[in-house]
């Protein structure tokens, strides 16, 4: 009985490792522009209070709260975005103002233009006197300086993923060269003698390599560069080359194939002979994904690498993306929850389990009746059929059946975790 030369480890064991042999992230600075989804690296403080005057809320008329109701002569108007001339309140005199404009310093309250009343206008439409219908308290539709953010307040702080309203933060308070964290680059190599490209015509004995298409996608749906490196044969010399050719270009290096135990996988092997590369695991108790490698070497440039081999089935090959590379790369990216968001759910049907613990791709669904999600499987879930992630949003994360039994039944609670969209 031949066996494998490399322990099997468990999937906490796994994760600590690769956790803790990262490389460090480094910090640069990019324009406003080129922000959105990296994640701030300092805190980010206002340089101006905001508003930086007394703003009016509505269009209405700027008055002395304490003179009331009555007939008013208008001094004059205010309108968003000009500088306005100083106007002194006086008993029974109001000033037109527009929302967003300057408020006189003399006014302590706005009436909008609803609770009023046009009295007299010249021949131009200008309004002189007006009658206001109702009483107002001090400070009523003003915004004070400052009041939505103080000169020197912290709007934004280290470890900060920037989505849109963060990104309209950093405009509003004028910040437009932005410190973040360094997205890592990717390389992405798929390995096997029976691999094509997608354009290239079938001939016997060969399939289309579908593992490269699906994490460069994944990679950018997260916001990641991703270097297509192409197809590498499963010959040392080739792998080898390959290999070299992507250490150089990326920090990062995702292989898909040769780490399982056929004759023609090499990779294990080119990876400690020809880079003196550090492999710190090689099998992991999972299911799909046993074969998953990682490794590490200090290359040419002097510079950590880090190289995830992943299994070549297609399904193996995302599920340990999911698990292993994307917290990995999210964590070189100064996230703060790089690990996807896990969440309980109850079973729809009975299900099998395995020796091994087991991510099962899944749905999840909501209904008025439960406390908690619904989730089903998608099916078929062998290693190899890229189908059974065409509608999953979740991995159930399942027990070994040494621990559990030889199944759960229906209504079981589980734990899922979020890959995608819900």
């Amino acid at each position: 009985l031949r066996k494998s030369p490399w322990p099997m480890i468990s999937m906490n064991d796994s994760i600590n490792i690769v956790m803790n042999n990262l490389i460090p992230s480094d910090v640069w600075t990019v324009p406003l522009r080129e922000a959105l989804g990296n994640v701030i690296a300092d805190d980010i403080l206002a340089q101006d209070p905001l508003p930086p005057f007394r703003a009016s809320i509505k269009d209405g008329y700027a008055v002395r709260s304490q003179d009331g109701p009555g007939e008013y002569k208008v001094l004059g108007g205010y309108s968003a975005g000009n500088k306005c001339e100083l106007m002194e309140l006086t008993p029974n005199t109001c000033v037109r103002v527009n929302t967003g404009s300057m408020v006189p310093a003399s006014a302590d309250a706005v009436v909008q233009v609803e609770d009023t009343e046009v009295k007299v206008s010249d021949k131009h439409g200008n309004e002189l006197c007006i009658h206001i219908l109702v009483t107002v308290k001090s400070g009523q539709d003003i915004r004070e300086v400052g009041s939505d953010i103080l000169k020197g307040e912290t709007v934004l702080q280290k470890g900060d993923l920037i989505t849109s309203p963060e990104m309209g933060l950093l405009a509003t308070v004028g910040v437009t060269k932005v410190p973040v964290y360094k997205l890592p680059i990717v390389a992405v190599l798929s390995t096997g003698n029976e691999l094509v490209d997608p354009d290239e015509p079938l001939g016997e004995g060969l399939i289309r390599d579908s593992n490269k298409t699906t994490l460069l996608s994944l990679l950018k749906e997260n916001g990641f560069t991703g270097l297509d490196m192409g197809v590498s044969k499963d010959e040392p010399t080739e792998l080898m080359r390959n290999l070299k050719n992507c250490l150089a270009s990326s920090d990062v290096v995702i292989t898909t194939g040769s780490v399982s135990m056929g004759d023609k996988d090499y990779l294990k092997s080119v990876l400690k002979q020809d880079f003196k590369a550090d492999i710190h695991f090689g099998r992991v108790n999972m299911k799909p994904g046993k074969p998953t490698t990682f490794a590490t070497c200090i290359f040419e440039d002097q510079k950590k690498k880090l190289l995830f081999c992943l299994p070549g089935n297609p399904v193996s090959a995302t599920v340990t993306f999911h698990l292993y590379v994307l917290p990995a790369l999210k964590t070189i990216a100064g996230f703060k929850e790089p690990f996807p968001t896990e969440i309980s759910a109850k079973t729809e049907t009975e299900l099998f389990l395995d020796e091994r613990p087991e991510y099962k791709r899944g749905m999840l669904s909501w209904n008025e009746k439960d406390s908690f999600p619904v989730v089903r499987t998608t099916g078929n879930q062998i290693s190899s059929r890229l189908l059974s992630w065409r509608h999953a949003n979740c991995l159930l994360k399942l027990p070994s059946s040494k621990e559990a039994g030889s199944s759960l039944p229906s209504n079981s609670i589980v734990t899922v975790l979020i890959v995608a969209r819900i």
